[in-house]
């Protein structure tokens, strides 16, 4: 592969990493601002419990998408220069807040919320990871302001002596259509990202608890217990089964709320994507001929090796038109029209002259039903958590461990294959309109450099992962710990799963 390939397969494998752990970090974020507040409104231990135990998890988290962030920085400059330097006038600022705005935020009152407990007023405690969660909704708004740009351009002027984009109207930028709907949708997705991963977490550890609650009966009914030990042991294991099934409720009511949001904010999305990317549209249809008017929506096609012909399709009809238009009777551009047309408007420029100006067809029409699939499953199986757990019911449902699992995880897949859906919808541009991606790679960089620095990120992503994997799963399986009324935590370390605390020379690593 040349360097654009190569540039192209690292930038997306940094970015989708990376984009792991930002929604989970805006979701969670807000999750635990929110039991924190709960306690502070209730007095209930249960809820500083969570707001604890979930931040822990947050915190990991936190850092993880820190150190993966950093290198999207260096990309610009390493492997797209002469994008960079189109952009860098337009980009500087939204950049630039996100990082002395928003990060100084998250990071300044992360710190204030991790190390404040017993030190800092019990309301400005709680504000402060209030403004942990502002600043990663801010962070995101920024971000996203200067990829909505890539999407649709405004706000600028084309500099012929500088070959540059510059800009010329900040508000544009931060208020471009495709940032208004883009910006909602992403949030809510995170927000069900986080519900999911607290239903997944808390439901791992009520099916845990309740298998332990079993084992403590048996021991006493057949007299290899002491029975008020085994009675004591009970009622520890019974008020942590309802702190997780009550979690894992509240959870699955967060996802479920969300996705309800993000099913009307992507609806609104579609509609103004097929107005300034109608390419994309078509491709996330593989929609080849324009369909007048009632153009059906396929949930499955089958065509040949080409793509360019349907062989066996179910459909639901003029449901793409009013995707697209808002009207069922719509009309929606086909991929052939608008290559003629695209290659009559641009194929003149040398920064945006490309061989074709259709995106891969193939992973735009999968990503987008993947991306719904995904979000489709996580809402089932946050129907079925609610159903199992109602009226104090606890998990005896051997199913239960791998829903949690499925349930944390579908949600993340779908915002990850999402964000896959839209860059590689917007090929072969880099910039919507104004340049193509193979202009916008550096000059200088050769194919074995970047293969090299890639190898390199992919080992140390690769290493981060394990990273992560363990301190998250090591954390989630100690649960919540317990702590006093005033939310100092107990000495002792952590609940075994039979409802005991360990000893006071235990060490207290990672806590706060």
């Amino acid at each position: 592969m040349d360097a654009l390939e190569l540039a192209r397969w690292q930038f997306a494998i940094t970015t989708v990493y990376h984009f792991l752990f930002v929604p989970i970090t805006i979701g969670l974020s807000a999750v635990v601002a929110g039991y924190h507040t709960a306690w502070l409104r209730t007095g209930n231990t249960q809820h500083l419990r969570v707001a604890k135990f979930l931040g822990k998890l947050f915190t990991i988290n936190f850092a993880l998408g820190l150190v993966t962030g950093i290198v999207q920085e260096f990309q610009f400059g390493m492997n797209w220069s002469d994008y960079s330097r189109f952009v860098g006038d337009i980009f500087g600022a939204p950049l630039a807040i996100e990082a002395l705005l928003a990060f100084f935020l998250e990071s300044t009152f992360l710190g204030l919320w991790i190390f404040g407990w017993g030190r800092l007023p019990k309301k400005l405690h709680a504000a402060t990871i209030w403004i942990v969660h502002i600043g990663t909704v801010l962070s995101a708004y920024f971000i996203l302001a200067a990829n909505s740009f890539m999407q649709n351009p405004v706000g600028y002027k084309y500099n012929p002596t500088t070959h540059r984009a510059e800009l010329t109207d900040f508000v544009a930028v931060l208020t471009n259509k495709v940032q208004l709907v883009t910006f909602p949708h992403v949030i809510a997705s995170s927000y069900m990202v986080g519900g999911a991963v607290v239903m997944g977490v808390m439901l791992w550890n009520l099916r845990k608890r309740t298998l332990a609650a079993e084992a403590i009966k048996g021991e006493t009914l057949e007299g290899r217990s002491d029975g008020s030990t085994g009675a004591t042991k009970l009622a520890s294991t019974s008020d942590d089964l309802t702190m997780y099934r009550k979690g894992s409720r509240v959870g699955a009511i967060v996802l479920l709320v969300s996705s309800l949001f993000v099913v009307i904010t992507g609806d609104l999305q579609g509609k103004v994507m097929t107005e300034v990317q109608p390419m994309k549209m078509a491709a996330a249809e593989a929609l080849y001929e324009t369909q007048e008017k009632d153009a059906p929506f396929s949930i499955f096609t089958v065509g040949t090796r080409d793509g360019k012909q349907e062989k066996f399709a179910v459909t639901v009809p003029n449901l793409l038109s009013f995707l697209a238009t808002g009207d069922f009777h719509g009309k929606v551009e086909g991929i052939n029209n608008l290559e003629e047309s695209q290659k009559a408007k641009y194929s003149g420029n040398e920064l945006t002259a490309a061989d074709t100006y259709a995106p891969n067809i193939m992973w735009s029409y999968w990503s987008f039903r993947w991306m719904m699939g995904w979000g489709a499953i996580s809402m089932l199986i946050a129907c079925w958590v609610l159903w199992l757990t109602r009226k104090g019911r606890n998990a005896t449902n051997r199913w239960m461990g791998p829903a949690a699992l499925v349930g944390a995880l579908s949600p993340v897949a779908a915002m990850s294959i999402g964000w896959i859906f839209t860059e590689i919808g917007r090929q072969p541009w880099i910039v919507n309109g104004l340049m193509t991606t193979k202009q916008g790679v550096s000059p200088s960089v050769t194919s074995g450099e970047v293969l090299t620095s890639m190898i390199v990120f992919t080992l140390l992503y690769g290493a981060l992962a394990v990273v992560e994997v363990k301190l998250f799963m090591d954390y989630m399986k100690k649960g919540a710990e317990p702590v006093a009324s005033d939310g100092e935590d107990l000495p002792g370390g952590h609940d075994d799963g039979h409802g005991s605390a360990g000893s006071d020379d235990d060490e207290l690593a990672f806590a706060y």
